[in-house]
This record gives structure tokens, sequence and C-alpha cells, in this order.
């Protein structure tokens, strides 16, 4: 008897592009509905082609079968990679584009929102994208296309809705930076004991709020900042950890309302209707994802990777509590 999982030996990521060797593993007894990895048919739809989809889509007990970590379907998983030719090979096969999934977005819906709006024929009765939501994606698009490429690996972010630099400042009780504790830190932070560079941040006014910024460190995304800047109003915190990936939290009005995020990545399953679009249109994509969760509107690059209006020095105290 053939295993649960045997078949799917050493399969990679681009394995699921080959459908010569993915038809053979199938025929010698691969298991179409299970793999260590998750469900096969999820994976090619992420990560493999047409083909290979339309083959598995065929032997599979469901199309519509829901991987049990994350809850969603290979049609959602193949829509928020950007596969339209893998969702098109899934809804031929029968695959459900209306199904709802994580934060009330269904496949079809989200599709409204990504670069094939047309991808699935809206029925009857489906409501198509609010207003608020083609302004997101409007916003999103732009974001992405005004931060371009930038090298953002290791920085700390706020970003905050409401307030410009100057409030920012007040709230953090900060103190402008003197230009001669600058100069050799601006070169090299890391050379510098730590306990003294992460006092050291960025404050840059921006069209819907402001941002604070500290490209070599995590200050800005700490507990106790995040809490004095968002008295009234929300922050989206964002630390580019360069050893465990991007750490996100939502902050809303002194208090954490979402930790443990990771922008620029896939929705979590208890991900809300706003976290999900923001993942979707800004996939891989982690300060465009904070700053547009926040409501800012950045023109350029200058308020993340400097040099922001005004360089501050926070005071001593317990920041990892708010």
């Amino acid at each position: 008897m053939v295993g649960r999982n045997d078949g799917w030996a050493d399969v990679s990521g681009e394995d699921w592009q080959d459908y010569d060797g993915i038809r053979q593993r199938l025929d010698r007894g691969a298991d179409p509905d299970a793999w260590r990895g998750g469900l096969p048919l999820h994976w090619a739809a992420s990560h493999g082609s047409p083909q290979v989809v339309a083959e598995l889509a065929r032997r599979v007990a469901d199309v519509d079968a829901l991987e049990e970590e994350k809850g969603t379907t290979a049609l959602w998983e193949a829509v928020l990679s950007g596969r339209p030719d893998n969702a098109r090979a899934l809804a031929a096969a029968g695959a459900d584009p209306w199904r709802i999934q994580i934060g009330g977005w269904s496949p079809g819906r989200l599709s409204l929102a990504g670069p094939v709006p047309d991808l699935f024929a809206l029925p009857a009765g489906q409501r198509g994208l609010t207003e608020a939501e083609r302004t997101a994606v409007r916003e999103g698009r732009r974001l992405v296309a005004v931060l371009g490429d930038i090298r953002y690996e290791g920085t700390g972010l706020a970003c905050v809705a409401g307030i410009d630099a100057e409030e920012a400042v007040r709230r953090l009780e900060a103190t402008e930076a003197e230009s001669r504790a600058l100069d050799g830190l601006l070169v090299d932070p890391y050379a510098y004991d730590m306990d003294e560079s992460l006092r050291i941040v960025g404050v840059t006014s921006v069209p819907g709020g402001c941002v604070v910024t500290q490209p070599w460190g995590y200050a800005p995304a700490m507990p106790g900042p995040l809490a004095r800047l968002s008295a009234g109003t929300v922050c989206y915190g964002l630390y580019a950890n360069p050893k465990s990936g991007n750490q996100g939290s939502i902050t809303r009005d002194g208090g954490i309302e979402r930790g443990g995020l990771h922008p620029g990545g896939p929705p979590y399953p208890d991900s809300t209707a706003q976290e999900v679009l923001a993942s979707y249109l800004c996939r891989y994509n982690a300060v465009a994802h904070s700053c547009l969760y926040a409501g800012l509107r950045l023109t350029d690059a200058r308020a993340v990777v400097g040099p922001p209006d005004l360089w501050v020095r926070l005071p001593q105290g317990d920041y990892w509590s708010r």
C-alpha cells in the first residue's frame, strides 16, 4: 500500500512547474490529497504551472479543500500569489471564486483589487469593491511604486496617522539631537553602544501623518513609543528584523490592538478585512503595507531612509512597557 505522503519525497518549489514530473509521480501513486508540506494542490496553485494545477485538480477529492492551518482553498492561494492562470485552471475545474475565507474576502472579490480585476465574472448578487477599498487599491499601488526597491532591512518604523512631526516629538518628549553626536552615528551606527544609538530617531511629516524612523534599530516599534504616539489615533509599527523577518503591530489610542504581525507577507487566518487587503496590495513590501494601513500617503522614500525632517533624542526610560 502507498503511504499517505509517499511519492512526494524531495519535491521543491520549482518541481511544481514540471508537469511531466508531477504527472509521473501521481501515476506512480503519489497522493494528490496529501503531502508533508501541505496540500499538493495548494502548493501547485501558488508555485506551479497551470498544467500541473489542472492535473492535480482532476485527481483531488475536493478542489475546494481547505488547508488545515490557514483554512484557505487552492484558489485563494492562486489569487493571493498573483497566479491568474492557475486561478483560471482551478475555476475551470470547479473551484468556487466566491467562497468567503479570511477577513470576509473571497478569492473572486479579492481578485477585483488585483492586476487582473476581470479574472472572474461578477455574478448577480455579489458585491464589488467599496469606494474605500478602491481608494486603498489606488493608494497601495502608488505607494509600492513610490517607495520602489528601497533597502530597509534593520529599520524600525512607526507610521502614525493624523499627527505631524512636531506633535510626534512632543508626545515622545524628545529633544533635537546634537549635530556632533549625529556625525559619527550616521556613518556607522553599529559602532556605537546600542543603549545610545537606540535613543536617536528621525521624524518626518508626510501627507496623512508622520513617520518615525530608525534605519539601524527597532526603537520606533517598541511598545512605549507606539503607545505615546497613538494617543487618539493609530500607529503601525514595523521592525525589519534581519534575523527573523518583518515584525509588525497595530497600536490604537495607547493600546496594542494587534501584535505578532508580518507586514509584507500573507494574511493570517484571523486577519481583518483591512489587513487582508493591505497584505494583498503590498505583498513583499513591508514599508508600503505599514504606511497603507496607517493611511500615510508618502510621496518618496525620504521619511523611511532619510534624511528626516528632524533627528531627535528620546529621553531615557523603559520603552518595552507602555
